[in-house]
């Protein structure tokens, strides 16, 4: 049985670690509305305009009572989406398949209880096309400020 018991809390153990592969995420020490500001100059100074700004926040708020939810998950959420033309023509060049990858998405959001300070977060990109991505996604998270190291 506690083979079994050991087993189970390793696979359990491996599939948390998998689990997140997907997503890049850090938080920096500074508010929301500087953090969003510094992620949209970010993407601006690239000469990339930002197709849509999503208020997800917002609509969960909004939407919360029609479904009967009461948890209130974000303090404050927004995904900014844009696209480079060059970036996004190469990428689908390559394979027109990669469309699933553009636009491409930060998400910047705040949690309840939590002061430290602001999330920033993106999809990985995957396979030949992370290669030519990721490093934009990662420069401009990166511009949000430094990371709050974990103690």
């Amino acid at each position: 049985m506690r083979r079994l018991l050991a087993l189970f809390v390793l696979v359990s153990s491996v599939n948390l670690a998998f689990a997140e592969e997907w997503m890049v995420r850090r938080q920096v020490g500074s508010s929301f509305t500087d953090t969003r500001d510094a992620i949209v100059t970010a993407v601006e100074n690239r000469g990339i305009v930002i197709n849509y700004t999503a208020r997800i926040a917002d609509m969960l708020e909004r939407t919360g009572a029609d479904i009967g939810a009461t948890r209130k998950i974000f303090d404050q959420a927004e995904t900014v989406e844009f696209c480079s033309a060059s970036l996004s023509r190469k990428m689908m060049e390559s394979s027109p398949h990669y469309i699933v990858l553009c636009p491409f998405t930060i998400s910047i959001y705040t949690l309840p209880g939590d002061t430290r300070g602001t999330w920033v977060a993106y999809r990985k990109p995957q396979g030949r096309a992370a290669r030519m991505v990721e490093g934009l996604l990662r420069e401009i998270a990166a511009e949000a400020g430094p990371e709050i190291r974990s103690k």
